[in-house]
């Protein structure tokens, strides 16, 4: 298993204008990266041991992550599918 952070850019590299873009005009979305932010960093202060945790708390992480990962996603799609992008 990596222990690298999963930067949103990373994760969605054809939609990384599509993240910028949403940053600075979408308040819902904003709040959305930062929480997904905060989780990401925190599994991987976890993953890493910087932070010991045990596994059920570094699971309950993840899950989080990837809720927060499947809801940004979708609102990027929607925006990048969108006429005006």
């Amino acid at each position: 298993m990596t222990h690298t952070p999963h930067g949103l850019a990373k994760e969605f590299p054809a939609l990384v204008d599509t993240i910028h873009i949403l940053k600075q005009t979408d308040p819902q979305y904003l709040a959305l990266y930062d929480s997904y932010d905060e989780v990401n960093h925190a599994v991987h202060l976890a993953e890493t041991n910087l932070l010991p945790a045990d596994d059920s708390h570094i699971d309950r992480l993840r899950r989080r992550r990837m809720v927060l990962k499947d809801r940004i996603y979708a609102m990027l799609t929607r925006h990048a599918g969108s006429p005006s992008a």
